[in-house]
């Protein structure tokens, strides 16, 4: 019975999708690789415990995997100033929260990086908690973060909002249901197929159908 409203950050509160995909790419080229940025692109929303290996393969994690994530990071960084909110990220948060939604926040971000989130959007106020990549051994599509999202606020059971098929897949193999926007640049048969009950073109159209969502009301 969902009581809690967990909601993934970058590519569905914020927009930070390409910035991600620009700076891999910028990493990998540190070390002599060159990934098309399609590619990177379509590996956005798995933590980058999982994301080396999925795009360079197990030889390179096991050579690089640590640098190229600190490579990422400096990369990274820069770009923070250009992020910005998606339009009705803060009011779909105060919405779930006037619904009676338990809202927590399951990012495999950095740290420093959630925390320039969570003032740009104005949300500390809004959420009962938040989660960073420090928090789990895997990140998604390992269901770990959306577990401990729920632990960290004592929620009985989760209904998750996320961008990417990676989102959904951690969803599923969390036992949570889940809805997508698709500001991730995944397409809605992809969405769907990955296990999203709904694909909203943005969060205003969610906004606008809420009623007919699993984020209605807390069971």
């Amino acid at each position: 019975m969902p009581d809690t409203a967990v909601l993934d950050v970058d590519g569905t509160l914020v927009d930070t999708n390409y910035q991600h995909a620009i700076a891999w790419f910028r990493a990998f080229r540190r070390f002599d690789v060159t990934l098309p940025v399609w590619r990177l692109h379509r590996a956005i929303g798995m933590g980058g415990d999982q994301l080396v290996t999925a795009v360079a393969g197990e030889e390179f994690e096991s050579a690089h995997g640590d640098d190229v994530r600190d490579a990422w990071v400096e990369e990274f960084d820069p770009l923070l100033p250009e992020v910005q909110p998606f339009e009705g990220a803060r009011d779909l948060l105060a919405e779930l929260g006037r619904r009676g939604w338990t809202v927590v926040l399951a990012s495999s971000g950095q740290g420093a990086h959630v925390d320039s989130y969570l003032d740009l959007l104005d949300a500390r106020g809004l959420v009962a908690g938040w989660t960073t990549s420090d928090d789990a051994d895997a990140t998604k599509p390992a269901p770990d973060l959306l577990q401990v999202a729920l632990e960290r606020v004592s929620g009985r059971s989760g209904v998750l909002l996320g961008d990417s098929v990676w989102d959904c897949e951690a969803a599923g193999n969390a036992g949570m249901r889940s809805l997508a926007v698709r500001t991730g640049g995944f397409s809605v048969e992809e969405l769907t197929g990955a296990g999203a009950a709904a694909v909203f073109d943005s969060l205003p159209e969610l906004l606008g159908e809420i009623d007919r969502t699993e984020f209605a009301r807390p069971s």
